[in-house]
């Protein structure tokens, strides 16, 4: 009987689907505008923005078109990008280059899920991207959230790059 209900408890852990969402994608937004949603914008990714993005990512881009918003100098996007083997979506709002807060608002994966903590997305901020496209400053990794650690780390370079090259 203990096995059986071991058993049970471990495929319900590791069941597909299980997701924390720490805010909602408009929400963080929002919060970044005083409180109100503005306009989105469109960036469409050309066969140049895909092969940064692969430089950034190890892969394109998917999906071809990113939204973004930007009021004022400030460029706010949410990104998508698999950990393990589900998309951690991270919003990410960028200020005169630079990194100003970086946030998971859903976290999918079994593992890993201490990158949505304050304690390791603060060291993203005031990063900004060097000209050999890496962040131009360290940040530590997590043990057992390698894969994690890395999907943040390619889309805060993301980020980065399409607050250059986005229309505002």
């Amino acid at each position: 009987m203990i096995r059986v209900l071991l058993a049970f408890a471990w495929m319900v852990a590791a069941a597909p689907g299980a997701q924390t969402v720490y805010q909602k994608p408009s929400e963080f937004i929002a919060g970044n505008f005083g409180g109100r949603l503005p306009e989105a914008r469109a960036l469409k990714l050309s066969a140049a923005h895909q092969a940064m993005m692969k430089r950034f990512l190890g892969h394109s881009y998917q999906p071809s078109t990113i939204r973004y918003w930007a009021v004022g100098g400030t460029f706010v996007v949410i990104l998508d990008e698999i950990g393990k083997t589900q998309p951690i979506t991270t919003g990410f709002v960028v200020k005169g280059g630079r990194i100003e807060e970086v946030k998971v608002l859903i976290y999918r994966e079994s593992h890993g899920s201490e990158v949505s903590r304050s304690s390791f997305t603060k060291q993203f901020r005031k990063a900004g991207l060097g000209a050999d496209g890496k962040l131009d400053r360290r940040v530590d990794g997590i043990a057992g959230a390698t894969l994690s650690v890395r999907a943040l780390t390619g889309l805060a370079r993301v980020a980065l790059y399409l607050d250059k090259v986005a229309p505002k």
